[in-house]
């Protein structure tokens, strides 16, 4: 399990000027729901953008603390 702070705080290390929010979608800490704003995502296809923000968590991936992660990123407005 892991909780929504260590999400945004592990995104936010890895892309600095991201607005992150986490929402736990079971109460369980593992299906989480998030969205991530950046610059960082400029001229880069959402694939690439995703990839990023897995990068960030891949030790909560690996070892399953999050089992599942249903992420929307996008550009600052």
């Amino acid at each position: 399990m892991v909780q929504p702070e260590q999400v945004k705080d592990a995104i936010c290390r890895a892309l600095p000027d991201a607005a992150v929010e986490v929402e736990d979608l079971t109460g369980g800490g593992d299906h989480l729901q998030v969205k991530v704003v950046s610059g960082a995502f400029a001229g880069l296809n959402r694939v690439r953008q995703h990839q990023l923000v897995y990068g960030a968590l891949r030790s909560e991936l690996a070892s399953e603390a999050i089992h599942a992660l249903a992420l929307q990123t996008s550009l600052p407005a």
